[in-house]
């Protein structure tokens, strides 16, 4: 392929694979665990980047909570759906997706971002603040690192990335309206031969109100 992977191109074509080789890191148990902890009972919960559906809407809903998913690719929708029938699933980019303001009690946001300009990075973290109930937790990681654009080898195929160095990527959470709770960062190595550890980077925030 000449150009770069879309998002889309790149996880329909990785469709289960990604769930057997990143399918549970330490980092996103961890972070499922903590709003399992702090969720009220039957909270509405929105995945954005939701995958296969699993660990996290998988873990969610049977913990009795009302989790919606986005994703971008149509395969991983169909993985999804499949898997968590008792989610839903919607196939959607988060940048041209609405919400009514104060309808979630979460969001996560697990590894999405990776493929967005910062410009629209830091426009979805305004719309998370705005589509969260006062109160409400917001759960991101991603793979921290001061890269904008750049060409990187996922599952042999190419796609552009993009990131923050962590203390950017904090500030710009809160700058969005929302106050950092915690963040927790650690080295984690897929089931994928050829892929090297990676940094895996927590950031939890609350709603204020």
């Amino acid at each position: 392929m000449d150009r770069p992977a879309t998002a889309a191109e790149l996880f329909d074509a990785i469709g289960s694979a990604y769930e057997d080789a990143f399918g549970r890191p330490p980092v996103v148990d961890k972070a499922v665990r903590q709003l399992l902890n702090e969720l009220p009972p039957a909270s509405r919960v929105l995945d954005v980047g939701s995958g296969t559906g699993r660990p996290v809407a998988e873990d969610l809903t049977a913990a009795g909570h009302r989790v919606t998913g986005l994703d971008v690719s149509s395969v991983m929708i169909e993985l999804a759906r499949e898997q968590v029938p008792a989610a839903t699933f919607v196939h959607a980019d988060v940048r041209e997706w609405t919400s009514p303001a104060e309808s979630w009690e979460a969001v996560c946001a697990f590894f999405p971002f990776l493929q967005m300009p910062r410009e629209d990075t830091e426009a979805v973290l305004t719309d998370i603040a705005h589509w969260l109930v006062p109160g409400g937790l917001f759960a991101l990681i991603t793979v921290p690192r001061d890269i904008e654009d750049v060409p990187v080898e996922f599952f042999g195929r190419t796609f552009h990335a993009t990131s923050f160095a962590p203390e950017d990527l904090v500030r710009r959470v809160g700058a969005a309206g929302l106050e950092i709770t915690g963040t927790h960062s650690e080295i984690f190595t897929a089931d994928e031969p050829g892929t090297p550890p990676e940094e895996h980077l927590l950031i939890t925030a609350r709603k204020p109100g």
